[in-house]
């Protein structure tokens, strides 16, 4: 394996350090757009192989991040978020393999059209570029990433938090080692070497160097970077999901789901935050009673307060937080509109859901709540690329603009235009 480049004399000078990575990025991104699909999909294979191959090593990179994590206080959702597993290492490799076999979107046509002139238009699929990836916690992003990245045909400049630097670097130098093996040069997939928070200063302000940033983390970084970039940015901002229980739900699954939507994980993305139930349903004791036996703090308004007296009351903040905590916010409404109201003031455009039996409440619910992920009767932690067939994701855009919901492949192209003439020129 080739030794990776020395960046240590360019460690007290976050710009020229974050250059020199992105000459050398782009410099190797243009060979990487011109393989084929079956080359990329090949050195994704080798990639997973070498982080299995690297289990131990990796393991106990992760288990001195999750030393300092408890050392530091962090809470146990968020060291949960960090801590891998055999289990979570082979779900790592397993994601890479299947962004492996997933269709390459790069070369795709788009549409075509021919014009009255006999020109013929398309637009094809092509990658964006150099990306720079920004983001915190949790190690399964390095190898999710780098693969999304690979296959699409963009190179990546990777900075993760400093909860988990050891496990990043542990990641990110099995994964370049299968890339390697196979062809690729590790300057397609390069990871910061510190963790100086200048470095992700130079990242933002690389305008012509990085063509496109996506942070990936808690509230204080995606501001961060969209206050300071001077780069295009692709926003995945915080998850405050809704699930609102109309009267026609039926109450076993009504209580199923919100269990499972609070309590599966109640530290990422998808996990439900507010609970909207409806005044008329007539089983909103028993659902609330579910979490609070599960262990969920509820914080109400007066109305929940009476359903149960262990709900405490909820400030105004609770409508705004992301908890990533048992923690859960519970309101009363009166009937849809009331809901999708509460939502269009809280919710962060992310995940929200209905359940319902009532066929025509969903439709106009789903019509109406303007989040990039809507459900009808389902958990909001379903929210993810994977169990949306898209492999691994970079994460789940909120904004409006290119992609939105589970980022992966297609979210990191553009298109170009292509114009087959026979000799036409445009009239004076």
């Amino acid at each position: 394996m080739a030794s990776p480049p020395n960046t240590a004399p360019l460690a007290s000078n976050p710009a020229a350090l974050i250059a020199e990575m992105a000459a050398r990025a782009r410099n190797a991104q243009k060979t990487l757009a011109a393989l084929g699909s079956d080359s990329k999909a090949a050195a994704l294979h080798g990639a997973a192989d070498r982080i299995m191959a690297s289990e131990a090593a990796i393991l106990s990179a992760n288990a001195k991040d999750c030393s300092e994590a408890e050392k530091a206080g962090l809470s146990p959702a968020m060291i949960d978020r960090l801590k891998l597993s055999t289990e979570r290492l082979t779900s790592i490799a397993a994601a890479v393999r299947a962004v492996a076999e997933l269709p390459d979107p790069v070369g795709q046509i788009i549409d075509t059209s021919q014009r009255p002139n006999g020109m013929v238009l398309g637009r094809v699929r092509i990658p964006i570029g150099l990306l720079g990836i920004i983001y915190e916690s949790r190690p399964n992003v390095t190898a999710d990433a780098a693969a999304l990245c690979v296959r699409s045909g963009n190179a990546v400049i990777l900075r993760g938090g400093s909860e988990a630097v050891e496990s990043n670097r542990a990641i990110h130098a099995a994964f370049v080692e299968g890339l390697e093996a196979s062809g690729i040069s590790a300057d397609a997939v390069q990871l910061v070497p510190t963790q100086d928070r200048a470095a992700v200063g130079a990242m933002l302000s690389a305008s012509g160097l990085i063509d496109m940033i996506i942070p990936r983390g808690g509230k204080g970084l995606v501001a961060r970077v969209q206050a300071d970039a001077r780069v295009p940015v692709l926003a995945h901002l915080d998850g405050i999901c809704h699930t609102y229980i109309h009267e026609a739900a039926d109450a076993a699954m009504a209580a199923e789901i919100a269990l499972n939507a609070k309590m599966r994980r109640t530290g990422i993305c998808g996990a439900m935050e507010t609970l909207l139930l409806d005044a008329r349903f007539p089983q909103a004791t028993e659902v609330v009673g579910t979490l609070l036996e599960a262990g969920c703090e509820l914080r109400g308004d007066a109305r929940a307060q009476a359903l149960d007296g262990r709900i405490v009351a909820a400030m105004p903040e609770d409508w705004d937080t992301e908890y990533l905590d048992p923690i859960l916010a519970v309101k009363v409404v009166d009937g849809p509109a009331e809901a999708i109201a509460h939502i269009d003031r809280h919710s962060s455009g992310h995940t929200d859901a209905i359940v319902t039996g009532d066929s025509a409440v969903a439709e106009a619910f789903l019509a109406q709540v303007d989040s990039a992920i809507v459900m009808h009767n389902a958990s909001s932690q379903f929210a993810d690329g994977g169990e949306f067939g898209l492999g691994a994701e970079i994460g789940i855009a909120t904004g409006r603009l290119h992609a939105r919901g589970p980022v992966a492949l297609e979210g990191l192209t553009t298109y170009k235009w292509q114009v087959r003439g026979t000799g036409q020129i445009r009239p004076a």
